[in-house]
């Protein structure tokens, strides 16, 4: 065989993970749950793990295919049906976000990585150890408590004195609600008091805005879930129509009009999603792979919210922005 032949067969083989020399490459089935969405949206979450396995030679229409609900799913209770229609399309893997999508993903039965936003997964019940998760689940976790810690202490940089932070979250998401108390326990060790602010449907943010508006909080953090997320521009116009700092979980809420937000790199996050999930269409096992956790923390702070607000961002903390939106 020629050398230029044999490099060229050589290539094919890398780009098409699973497949032998002159053999038609496997192609995988691949699913990532996101309820409000269907997957075949292409969500900034979907963009993400399918760059970084691209980078491991996965390419949508040639060795892989996305599955995903036939439309919206934005109600917990339609999970199980829909992983059913994917175990009966034979889904070799299914990435999920969020604790509720994970859970349903577990009791299925198919091999699951959960990219981010599962919470606890020792304390949910999900796995058993981090370091072996047993089942067929593995993914990212979190510490609530760490990172919300953190996340006071930002906002006692922008307003000193700081006493009283409401917290707003999804009361049903049972990780989220760890996650609450986590964060209440956090906020007692530094001489925070919590203000609950939760929510269980549409119509609680008003019973929510309207407790805030009666006892002011000095700032608010929203944890992120379904249900937060999809009412989030009404956080946005409520802390910013009466001048309340807010911090949010995630980077994209900065970006979309949020005061600032600290927290995992979802970048980072995709990326070590998508090494789980080739290793899993390799032939590992998800009750071997260790839940692992972020290495890398953004502070983003939208100084144009800032502006609008009145609020004056003292130096030291700017410097400390890994991205400042002007």
């Amino acid at each position: 065989m020629k050398r230029r032949q044999f490099i060229a067969l050589l290539g094919g083989a890398i780009a098409a993970p699973g497949a032998a020399i002159g053999q038609t490459p496997k192609v995988y089935r691949l699913a990532v749950l996101s309820p409000g969405r269907p997957t075949s949206d292409i969500s900034p979450d979907l963009k993400l793990l399918l760059a970084s396995l691209a980078q491991r030679g996965y390419i949508v229409d040639q060795n892989l295919i996305i599955e995903g609900p036939r439309g919206r799913f934005a109600e917990f209770s339609g999970l199980p049906q829909v992983l059913r229609d994917l175990k009966a399309r034979r889904v070799d893997v299914v990435v999920t976000i969020g604790y509720p999508t994970a859970l349903a993903a577990k009791q299925s039965g198919i091999p699951t990585v959960v990219a981010y936003g599962a919470g606890d997964p020792v304390a949910t019940g999900l796995v058993d150890r981090l370091d072996r998760p047993g089942g067929g689940i593995t993914g990212i976790s979190d510490v609530a408590s760490t990172l919300t810690t953190k996340r006071l202490g930002l906002l006692s940089q922008l307003t000193p004195n700081i006493r009283r932070v409401a917290i707003m979250w999804n009361k049903d998401d049972l990780g989220m609600t760890l996650r609450y108390d986590a964060s209440v326990k956090a906020a007692g060790e530094i001489g925070i008091t919590i203000e609950p602010a939760g929510v269980r449907r549409v119509d609680d943010f008003n019973d929510a805005f309207a407790a805030m508006s009666r006892e002011p909080p000095d700032a608010l953090l929203m944890v992120s879930d379904l249900l937060t997320n999809v009412n989030v521009r009404r956080v946005f116009d409520y802390t910013s129509e009466r001048g309340i700092p807010a911090i949010y979980e995630y980077d994209v809420f900065a970006r979309d009009g949020g005061l600032m937000s600290y927290g995992p790199d979802l970048n980072e996050s995709f990326d070590r999603a998508a090494a789980m999930v080739d290793r899993i269409l390799k032939g590992a096992k998800p009750a071997e792979l260790p839940f692992e956790q972020p290495t890398r923390y953004l502070f983003v702070l939208n100084l144009k919210t800032a502006k609008s607000m009145k609020l004056e961002i003292p130096p030291s903390l700017l410097a400390l922005a890994d991205e400042v939106i002007e």
